[in-house]
């Protein structure tokens, strides 16, 4: 941008401006003071580029003098996306000084007239790079006085994910269809306040464990522990106030072209009922592969249980109005967890071949979900866990998902045993949602990949305990695609 970014100015702006940011001086005894931004204001000056030459006409350096202007307003702007106000506050003023400063007296080398001005369009240019800005803003305030933030995201397809560090919830993805026409794919709500009311985890971080453990109890280490039951005797989804009620720190964070948001929080011993202080991140990435990433990271201080999972919504026709039931479904799983009354695993694996269960093939999901089947009559339709063929501990391939009316296509990958498959059974139209939508029965579908529920309790299936020293990591790849 004319060569004027922030880090540009670092050479070009006296001491007592320093690098463009509130900076200290040493006095006579060698204590620190500071520059503010109304010091910079007084004591900026032009770049010598600009104080060359001083025989073009009045008018054409004006001309000039405002694409430059214009260059450095956008530049400053594109580079404030991930620094502090303040910052941008010393930056602008600095520059805005200088200009008017020298105003009557700027020069400019005739010969370099034509670059600058051609160079001028490159501002408008800043925000379609790869895996473009990341747009912050307030999104509303929490009961305690905190300032919720949106986090939005865009890749250079257009895809746009938008994010809130309250639950650290994916708030909206934008995808388009055949006709290249962007939809928000998840269901959730306008505003923080329908969030802080949700009970149906729309888009939440859920943890410290996803999914249900029965009774609210389970045994480590030959102690038992009781958890906060908030699904009749059960525990689901981390309790009364799970990861998706709470605040996390957020962190922009890019990494191989791609923008996204790390947040952060540590839940305290025995928060919930859990055992330990775990330290816990999910971090969101938007790639230009149209990949949005997921990936959980944990740690501990004491022997406890984890099990984060991403407990998004989908309905590809971009209209919550329509149902899922078109929607054909790939599940790589050759055998489910049938469950009780409760929706509990009994500890069986059982096969899937020749059931209602069976997605090895890309199937509608309406085709079999009204059949008579005592699982699907237990969860309403869909509601239970699958155990992937993938056991390794590698990313690989998990579903697809695919609407046929508007094109577009998900393939999901996860490094995780199970994927939970929700019908959207308990939707019912009280929950008014985004633009005033009632969301009715079986107008969105959970692919939540996870450890199998109730696994503390169950021996045999994949242990989820996470011990000082170790690392607890989930991978959940969301790619997304159009057919024609």
């Amino acid at each position: 941008m004319l060569g004027w970014t922030s880090s540009a100015l670092k050479n070009e702006v006296p001491a007592s401006c320093g690098d463009g940011r509130v900076t200290r001086k040493e006095n006579s005894a060698g204590e620190g003071t500071e520059a503010s931004a109304e010091s910079c204001w007084k004591t900026a000056e032009l770049p010598p580029a600009l104080s060359a030459v001083g025989h073009l006409p009045l008018k054409l350096r004006h001309q000039i003098l405002w694409v430059i202007l214009i260059d450095k307003v956008a530049s400053i702007v594109a580079y404030s996306r991930f620094e502090n106000a303040e910052q941008f506050r010393v930056d602008g003023l600095c520059f805005l000084n200088s200009i008017i400063r020298r105003i009557t007296t700027m020069r400019m080398l005739a010969q370099h007239t034509m670059i600058y001005l051609g160079l001028a369009v490159l501002p408008f240019l800043a925000g379609c790079t790869s895996s473009g800005p990341v747009v912050k803003r307030s999104y509303g305030t929490m009961p305690d006085g905190r300032i919720a933030k949106l986090y939005t995201l865009t890749n250079a397809h257009g895809l746009k994910a938008t994010l809130t560090n309250y639950g650290a919830i994916l708030v909206s993805l934008e995808v388009p269809d055949r006709a290249g026409k962007l939809a928000d794919v998840t269901l959730g709500y306008d505003s923080l306040e329908g969030w802080l009311s949700s009970t149906s985890y729309f888009g939440a971080t859920v943890g410290r464990y996803g999914n249900r453990i029965a009774k609210g109890k389970f045994v480590l280490d030959g102690k038992t522990f009781t958890l906060a039951t908030n699904d009749g005797e059960n525990h689901l989804h981390g309790g009364v106030k799970g990861f998706d009620k709470v605040f996390w720190d957020a962190k922009l964070v890019k990494r191989g072209g791609a923008a996204g948001v790390r947040f952060t929080r540590t839940s305290p011993d025995g928060e919930e009922g859990y055992p330990g202080k775990l330290k816990a991140a999910v971090t969101y990435l938007l790639t230009d592969n149209d990949e949005l990433r997921v990936e959980f990271k944990a740690t501990t201080d004491k022997p406890t249980i984890v099990n984060l999972v991403h407990h998004s919504y989908w309905n590809l026709t971009g209209d919550p109005n329509n149902t899922i039931l078109d929607h054909e479904l790939m599940l790589a799983a050759d055998h489910l967890l049938p469950v009780d009354e409760g929706l509990i695993p009994t500890g069986e694996l059982r096969p899937v071949k020749g059931t209602p269960f069976d997605f090895t093939q890309p199937a509608k999901i309406g085709a079999r979900i009204n059949a008579e089947d005592e699982q699907l009559k237990r969860g309403n339709g869909y509601d239970h866990c699958w155990v992937l063929r993938n056991q390794t501990g590698k990313v690989a391939l998990a579903a697809t998902l695919y609407d046929p009316s508007s094109g577009r296509a998900m393939d999901l990958l996860t490094d995780q045993p199970g994927i939970q498959f929700y019908s959207g059974n308990f939707l019912d139209g009280t929950v008014k949602a985004k633009g005033g939508v009632k969301y009715q029965f079986r107008t969105g579908l959970c692919l939540e990949t996870q450890h199998y529920p109730d696994s503390p309790n169950k021996p045999d299936f994949p242990s989820v305990v996470l011990r000082p020293g170790e690392i607890y990591r989930h991978t959940m790849i969301l790619r997304f695609s159009v057919k024609k």
